[in-house]
Order: C-alpha cells, then structure tokens, then sequence
C-alpha cells in the first residue's frame, strides 16, 4: 500500500467506516487526496479517495478495485489547521485544506503515541499535510466548516464525571444574575405606548418574544438530542456486553434467561443508529453511503428471520432505528438497488408476484424447498394439503413470505394449488408419476402410492 506512513483503518463489510465509542461521523466528502508536504520518501500520496470526517479521526477510504484499503489521521494529532488564503490561482484550482500534522522521528503517524512524543520516549517532528478536494461538488466550504468545528470541539477528550455538578452550579448562578435582572426591570417604570413610536415599540417587543421563545425551545430540542444520542450509545454498549455475555456463559444459563438477554437484546437493537447518514453529511454520496449503512444494519434482523425479510419491515426496523433522520421509501429502495455495485453479502430480490425482500447471498431456495416438502408429505398434508400459516409455523418466518415460498415452490413443479373458498391450499404435486397410458396403475413406491394409501386410510 501506498500510505503505510498513516495507520489502517478497520472497515465493516460492507465498506463503511468502524466507528470507535463515542464517535459520530460528521461529513463525507468524495474524490479526496492526501498530499503531505516535502520530499521524505516515507511519505507517499494518498490517491483519490472517499474522506470521511468524524468527531475523532479523519479516515480516508481508497476508491481504487485493486487497492481496498483505508487508513486515518487522529485529529488530537493535528497542532494546526491554516486558514485559506483566496487568490486568483485558487480560484481555478482544486480547493485544498492544509493543516500541521505531529508524526515520529521516523515519519510514521503512531496513534498510541502523543503529540510531545513523550509517549514512548521518542520524538516527534511536525509535517504540513494538504487535503485536495477534486470533486465536483459544492460543498467544499461546508466541510472546511465541519472540520474546524471538530478539530476545536476536541470530542476525543473524556469528561470528567464530576464536571456535571460544576456546569449545573454555573448554570444557576447564571440563572440567578438573569432573574435579577428580570426583576429590576420589571420594577423599572415603563413608558406609555404612545402614538406610532409606541405601536412599533410593541411589535417590536412582540417580536423580540417569540424569538426568545423560538431559542428556548431549540435549545430543549438540542438538550433533548443530546441525551438521546447518550442513550443511544449506552443501549450499544449495552448490547456489546449482553452480546459477550451470552458468549461466555451460554451452557450455564438456563433456557428463561437466555430468553429474556435475547429479548433484552431486540429492545437495544431497536434503540437507535449512533451515526445515521444523511444527506446533510453525506452530500452527493448520501445513497452510496446509506446503501452501504443498510447493508451493515440489515445483518442481524436477517439472522433472526432466517436469512430472508421483507422489505416493508426492514424500512420500519430501519427508520425507527434511525430516530428522526427518517427516510422516504424512494430512499430505501435506491440504497437496495445499488448493493449490485458494492461486495456486500445481502442482496435485493424481486418475486414474480411483485414482493420485494432483502435475503443474504448464501441464501439457498432448496433448503426452503426441502422443509416446504416434508412438510406436504406428511399425512395430514396428503389430505388436506397446507396453507401459507403451515408453512409461515414451519419456516419460522411471516405468512406472506410464506406464501411467497409456496408459490416459488409450484412454479419449480413441487407443488400444486388448489383455490377454494378457504383460500390457497397447496398439494405435492404427483401429475408427474402418473402414467399418461394407465393412470390408474400405482407403482409400489413413490410419491402417488403414499398419497393412496393416505387416501385409503382416512376413508376407512
């Protein structure tokens, strides 16, 4: 690879940065190169790739076939981020973002080690790298904004758990010096609204509280985001740790806690997307990204419906998973279309009737076909044949994908549909040992003489 001087990245499977504890992903931005400045030969230029800015880290993820890699740069490591000059030549030039970046004595990025270098005892030498932005979209600018807000936020620096109390106390001193405030003026004489002098006076006043009144309830709404976000973060570590535990002690629990940390875990999955993609923060590559997220979320929800689910319920587990980043049906199913492009292990399947579903690619019709025929060869179903609420109690799965499995198994010749006012009931189909010369000639074995002899017997 072309960039070991920048430590690798971990991917998801689906090609999707894996994000740390506590990370959130801010912006993403295509057609990215990483050019460090001078002429050591440690340093090599990142080519053309996708940059994805987080709260912690700037992960650059290569666009090239033949090259899959990605690497990062921790934003505690940057000591300094140049302010842009515009000048006629920047005008026709590819926009670029240059900051001052503390790498080893060696030229090597080591994240263990911290910007002073007394880390590991060794020392540390600083290098101006540029970020060249050689797309075409416009919002370039936008992520120059985003970078200088996560670079100054420093979210990698853990608070402190007593730094609580210490805000609230300065909060209420605050609040204490406002209701002051507010009640000298309120003792304060007020002037007559008189004339049109007074008429503006008051609209103005009008204004003035519906904007104060607009700002307090965004700022419960940021408040109310936040804790969110919070909890979301709580209910995956939660998840994490209920996911190892079940790992660790599965002989020693008994079936009724194994059941309830299984449904414990449903509950947490639905919580919540710590980093949902939007178009916001994805600009032009919103479905590209979204597309990939959905592959990374679908995994689970596939594993517990037995490697197939329906598409309407995986954009009600999805958006309800995405809390208010909701998306539209369009959206899902541009971001299923384009998993042909990607090497993920799901894919989008269409049946003839219509019904769409997403199922993994190891997903195998002759599995379901085999349970599908033991389930009509069984006495009960010689006679009266099955339903798609049979078949839905036998597969595991919902009546309706059911029902789509019935009919993919008729149109393969494995069954045959009776319609009836009771509604569908499928047969196995013995049309085809029947002898065309003598069908009334039952052979000693094979599917028509175990349909006889059932015949017989329900008679009698």
């Amino acid at each position: 690879m072309s960039h070991k001087w920048l430590p690798p990245a971990e991917l998801t499977a689906s090609g999707r940065p894996l994000l740390t504890a506590g990370e959130v992903e801010c912006f993403t931005i295509s057609a990215v190169d990483i050019e460090p400045e001078g002429d050591s030969p440690a340093h090599f230029t990142c080519k053309s790739g996708v940059l994805v800015l987080t709260t912690h880290r700037l992960i650059w993820i290569s666009d090239s076939i033949h090259e899959n890699g990605a690497v990062y740069i921790p934003l505690s490591r940057i000591t300094h981020i140049f302010s842009h000059k515009k000048s006629l030549k920047s005008i026709f030039a590819s926009p670029r973002v240059r900051f001052q970046l503390s790498v080893s004595s060696s030229g090597h990025l080591d994240p263990n080690v911290s910007v002073s270098g007394t880390g590991s005892g060794s020392r540390s030498r600083s290098i101006v790298v540029t970020l060249v932005m050689r797309g075409k979209a416009d919002n370039h600018d936008l992520f120059v904004t985003r970078f200088w807000e996560a670079w100054r936020g420093r979210a990698w620096e853990s608070l402190s758990p007593d730094s609580g109390p210490r805000t609230g106390q300065s909060s209420g001193a605050v609040g204490s010096d406002v209701v002051g405030v507010a009640a000298v003026s309120s003792v304060a004489i007020r002037m007559p609204v008189v004339g049109v002098a007074g008429i503006l006076r008051k609209e103005q006043e009008m204004w003035e509280s519906t904007d104060k009144s607009l700002q307090d309830a965004f700022q419960d709404l940021n408040a109310l985001m936040s804790k969110a976000k919070e909890m979301v973060m709580l209910a995956d570590k939660m998840r994490q740790k209920l996911l190892s535990g079940s790992n660790n002690q599965a002989s020693a629990a008994s079936d009724e806690e194994m059941g309830s940390k299984e449904e414990m875990q449903d509950w947490l999955l639905s919580v919540g997307i710590i980093s949902p993609v939007t178009k916001e923060s994805a600009g032009a590559l919103y479905h590209q990204q979204l597309s990939r997220q959905l592959a990374d979320f679908v995994k689970i929800p596939l594993e517990r419906a037995g490697g197939m689910i329906n598409l309407i319920d995986i954009y009600c587990l999805f958006n309800r998973a995405r809390g208010t980043e909701l998306i539209s049906p369009d959206d899902l199913l541009q971001a299923c279309s384009l998993w042909e492009k990607f090497d993920v292990p799901v894919m989008l399947r269409k049946f003839e009737s219509g019904v769409m579903v997403i199922q993994n690619k190891s997903h195998s019709d002759d599995e379901v076909f085999a349970r599908i025929k033991a389930l009509v060869l069984k006495s009960d179903a010689l006679r009266t044949g099955v339903s798609a609420s049979d078949a839905a109690m036998t597969l595991g799965i919902a009546p309706a994908m059911a029902k789509e499995h019935l009919l993919n198994a008729e149109s393969k010749g494995l069954l045959c549909r009776d319609i009836s006012p009771d509604g569908f009931r499928f047969f196995v189909n013995i049309f085809y040992e029947i002898d065309q010369d003598n069908a009334y000639l039952v052979r000693g074995n094979g599917i028509y003489a175990t349909w006889v002899a059932s015949a017989i017997n329900s008679s009698s």
